[in-house]
């Protein structure tokens, strides 16, 4: 049977392509590793990828990629209870495209390494089981056609640029014209860079693959060429990094830039609700003879409108058409916003399928920092995917726009006019702070001396990865008490709610009084899984005055004392630009990578409670 031209090689979940294997991303399969590759390339044609509705965050996708980005599309794939796919059929090659990368390929037998493009190893497809797709090298001298596996060294720049290892001139030193024939010798047990030598059978040449690693390693790393392998070409821009050597594999080889919205209804009338909810669909409807058209197709997109008229319908249209025309809408790149005033002003807010609030008392003992607790029963996030950086996470790049700073990487070659998207359905409890108690904190000479130590170590951190302005973006001391308080709660909840760890999330809201007239200052920490976890009710029944109460007693008794103590509460703001934290750590206050926006920066437990090293700064009495 001959290969298929566009094999299936394994799967993924749709949230997955957002979330962990989105554009640029590198996907490990059980004998391949493989590149996610960029939107020109998907197909989402055929109905089989899902228009996701939210319009704030796509205005705020707007505002970042242009007016031109048209729709979220959640990721191309098969509708639930289709059951077994024929493996010739044209249904199963719905997916997202990918492409085999690393190029070069290591035989573990012989330790014959080589590019795809030689010819040396031969692809196998089982189509029944799309995971066994996989390269044999049939000439192996050592055992009978061994599987091969991808060589599991890449370099990469901190512009975001990918490319092959260069083995050939790494172990010749420079360009050779060698009719090069590689090995990759082990020579220990550990598989670390030490132990391996890169050998060139023709003319002899051997290099340690550790001499590509550590800061002498990288300044003898050839200058980066610009490849982009997600869009197929080299970044037209150039590059002036010198790349660095990275494991395939590795956790900084990729991190998705995404824009995060809650779902909040703006629209008190059931109707206008629904328009707001599928606005992305319905601003193009023409007429009312339109909808009644529509009412008649299989399946029915104004299903949801049952029991209203066609007339009212189109009104609605006409009424939500008009406001876009004035512009009445808030400033797309503030999405938390309109949610915070939901959020502080429970009793006036529409519940929705998505949306639902009620208001508890302040846990006993806490009425004097905390001003109001809100249980969130139902909630939906929406995230869009519009680039992505390596070796640093976007979130130290501020608000500049992907296309105005090099680190952040674009997912097509052309403007996009869609952007993948992925919702979450869940529950949380959002935590208003006293503002009165915030500034009367804030004015603290000891939280004034904090800031500044924040600060300096701030601009360190942006200094040493060359972000420009090195000073700007900085939170404030507002943002690391809230930020702390949220994982410390955060590491808490997750004893007893029945959700692990990494399902939950933070959302913080600071604002100060300086940079807007009405102050923000509180946090919700939800639920945000795409599996079955989210809406179980367990996180929202420790929201409850008393279960509050002992849990709040309960983290800030536990992130008084740490187990790496006194070293963790020793621990200053670090002006080195390693770390942006003080009194932090794995033992005590780092919550999992999805679960923190700002990637375990800006944190430090003395701003809490009273630690063996500092009593002068703790906001909890």
């Amino acid at each position: 049977m001959p290969p298929m031209k566009h094999p299936r090689v394994g799967e993924v979940r749709p949230s997955q392509v957002i979330f962990s294997y989105g554009v640029g991303a590198l996907v490990d399969l059980p004998h391949l590793s493989v590149l996610v590759m960029g939107l020109d390339d998907w197909t989402v044609d055929g109905g089989l990828s899902r228009v996701i509705e939210e319009e704030r965050l796509l205005r705020a996708v707007r505002a970042q990629l242009g007016n031109q980005v048209q729709k979220l599309l959640a990721p191309p794939a098969l509708p639930q209870g289709s059951g077994p796919v024929d493996p010739f059929s044209d249904l199963a090659r719905v997916g997202v495209p990918v492409a085999l990368f690393p190029r070069w390929m290591l035989c573990p037998r012989c330790q014959q390494l080589a590019p795809l493009s030689t010819g040396l190893f031969t692809r196998k497809e089982d189509p029944y089981h799309p995971d066994r797709t996989r390269y044999v090298h049939a000439g192996c001298e050592a055992a009978k056609s061994p599987v091969v596996v991808p060589a599991r060294f890449l370099v990469a720049c901190d512009h975001g640029h990918l490319d092959d290892f260069p083995w050939v001139e790494f172990v010749h030193r420079g360009p050779t014209d060698c009719a090069t024939q590689l090995r990759l010798v082990e020579y220990g047990p550990s598989g670390e860079a030490r132990d391996l030598v890169l050998r060139c059978d023709t003319c002899k040449h051997t290099r340690r693959l550790s001499e590509a690693f550590g800061e002498e390693g990288r300044a003898r790393m050839p200058q980066c060429r610009g490849r982009r392998p997600h869009l197929r070409d080299f970044d037209p821009r150039g590059c002036d990094q010198q790349v660095r050597a990275i494991l395939l594999g590795a956790s900084n080889l990729w991190f998705g830039d995404t824009v995060i919205a809650l779902a909040i209804p703006t629209e008190s009338v059931k109707l206008a609700q629904l328009v707001e909810s599928k606005w992305t669909s319905l601003q193009q409807v023409p007429s009312e003879q339109f909808i009644t058209l529509m009412r008649g197709m299989t399946p029915n997109p104004f299903g949801d409108f049952i029991g209203y008229r066609d007339s009212e319908i189109f009104q609605a249209i006409e009424q939500r058409r008009g406001q876009s025309a004035q512009g009445a809408h808030d400033d797309p790149a503030d999405l938390k916003g309109r949610e915070w005033e939901q959020f502080v002003h429970p009793a006036s807010h529409t519940p929705s399928k998505d949306f639902r609030l009620r208001e508890v008392a302040v846990p006993q003992g806490f009425a004097a920092q905390l001003a109001r607790v809100v249980l969130v029963e139902r909630l939906r996030e929406v995230r869009a995917l519009i680039g992505f950086t390596r070796i640093d996470a976007p979130g130290e790049l501020g608000t500049t726009p992907p296309g105005d700073d090099p680190r952040r990487m674009p997912i097509t070659r052309r403007a996009p006019t869609w952007v993948p998207a992925a919702e979450v359905r869940g529950e949380g409890i959002f935590i208003q702070f006293d503002e009165a108690a915030i500034q009367r904190w804030l004015s603290d000479p000891a939280a004034e001396r904090r800031a500044g130590q924040f600060r300096a170590s701030h601009t360190s951190w942006r200094r040493v990865r060359r972000i420009t302005p090195p000073e700007a973006d900085f939170p404030g001391m507002r943002y690391v008490l809230l930020h702390t308080f949220a994982h410390v709660l955060m590491r808490q909840l997750v004893l007893e709610c029945g959700y692990n760890a990494a399902s939950l999330r933070e959302r913080i809201y600071a604002r100060s009084p300086d940079a807007h007239p009405a102050p923000m200052a509180g946090v919700l920490i939800y639920t945000a899984a795409p599996d079955s976890e989210g809406t179980l009710g367990g996180l929202v029944g420790l929201g409850e005055p008393d279960e509050l109460r002992r849990h709040l007693q309960a983290a800030m008794r536990d992130a008084a004392q740490c187990a790496s103590d006194p070293l963790c509460a020793e621990h200053a703001p670090s002006l080195r630009g390693t770390t942006v934290h003080a009194a932090a750590c794995h033992a005590c206050l780092f919550a999992p990578e999805t679960s923190c926006e700002r990637g375990n920066r800006y944190l430090d437990r003395s701003v809490l409670v009273q630690t063996v090293e500092r009593e002068d700064l703790a906001f909890f009495s």
